[in-house]
């Protein structure tokens, strides 16, 4: 098998050989040594989701600020939308960021297009926070598609190249990761599937839906709960579910691995904060987002929106996130995404 160490990409890599640090020098988090003032209990968080409304991010950004202020977790948490470069363009205003109690939505897609758009602004000069959830992809074809089987579509791409648009989120995102490793399991190497892999990058599934919808490409790939809907009704068929397990929204829809491709890949998300700030500050920011996991309000929004809970903080985050890193810029190398 060609690559096996690709069971998944949201698995703990090796014990990390770095710690992440911020962009103004010592650890993300500063330690105050003990002797700082006490912070205060935060009151008000802003909530900035890196990308335009309407996709993975955005759902997550507003449920978050639902939650955060409805449970009376804090006061108010406004979110405000910073598009562009798949997150890259947000985390850049993020590292001037002053106020400490900042959370910012991000995930592997924001892994991948920091190595993708060559982001002078990396994850590792942030705050990691905490990982909230996972979201299994569908690749999906138009409801009257040639396209029967997912192996109908990737010999396609296989055989005819430039020829077959794939749709999806951002370059170097989950999405076109996964197009990459398929054809990787169906032979092909990286230098083939640079040359082969027509993809076209959207903001996310919204964008993605009217070119499917119109015929405009031959597929898409996206989070399940952003095609969900379209493929109930009928406009979009499911080919396969990109997790270890058939998915309760599409029960009846097959897996990667089913289909022939040994491929397991989940898009995960969570929350940073600006680089540089104290380790009490940061202690704050992880017991508001925890009271908010541990509530029933934040059951409910993962149950409504198909999320699988993927609770992260701390030090087991902090390795996560650095073993994250590695290994999705290894594999973007070995398919041929960058250099």
């Amino acid at each position: 098998m060609k690559n096996a160490r690709i069971a998944t990409l949201t698995a703990l890599a090796a014990v990390a050989a770095f710690t992440l640090t911020s962009c103004a020098g010592g650890s993300a988090a500063n330690d105050d040594g003990g002797g700082g003032a006490e912070v205060a209990a935060v009151t008000d968080v802003s909530v900035v989701v890196p990308a335009d409304p309407g996709g993975g991010w955005d759902q997550t950004g507003r449920a978050l600020s639902q939650v955060l202020t409805e449970e009376d977790i804090v006061s108010s948490a406004p979110v405000t939308n910073i598009g562009g470069a798949g997150g890259t363009v947000g985390l850049a205003q993020l590292a001037n960021e002053k106020d400490p109690n900042t959370l910012m939505v991000m995930g592997i897609v924001m892994v991948g297009a920091v190595e993708t758009n060559a982001s002078a602004v990396r994850i590792e000069d942030t705050t990691p926070i905490a990982r909230l959830t996972e979201e299994p992809l569908v690749v999906v074809v138009p409801a009257d598609s040639k396209y029967d089987t997912l192996e109908d579509l990737v010999e396609d791409v296989a055989d005819n190249g430039q020829s077959v648009t794939i749709t999806g989120g951002s370059a170097g995102g989950a999405d076109h990761i996964l197009a990459g490793l398929m054809l990787e399991e169906a032979g092909l190497d990286g230098e083939e599937i640079a040359e082969k892999l027509n993809y076209t990058p959207n903001s996310g599934g919204g964008e993605a839906v009217p070119l499917l919808i119109g015929g405009k490409v031959a597929a898409g790939i996206s989070g399940v709960g952003e095609f969900a809907q379209h493929i109930e009704s009928g406009d979009l068929r499911a080919l396969a579910v990109s997790s270890e397990e058939p998915v309760e929204q599409l029960p009846d829809v097959p897996t990667i691995t089913e289909e022939g491709y040994d491929v397991v890949l989940t898009n995960w998300r969570g929350v940073i904060a600006p680089g540089g700030i104290s380790a009490s500050e940061k202690d704050e920011l992880v017991r508001v987002v925890t009271e908010l996991h541990d509530s029933e309000a934040w059951t409910e929004q993962l149950e409504t929106k198909g999320w699988t809970d993927a609770f992260l903080v701390g030090a087991e985050f902090d390795e996560f996130l650095t073993g994250d890193i590695e290994e999705v810029t290894a594999t973007l190398k070995n398919i041929g995404l960058v250099q």
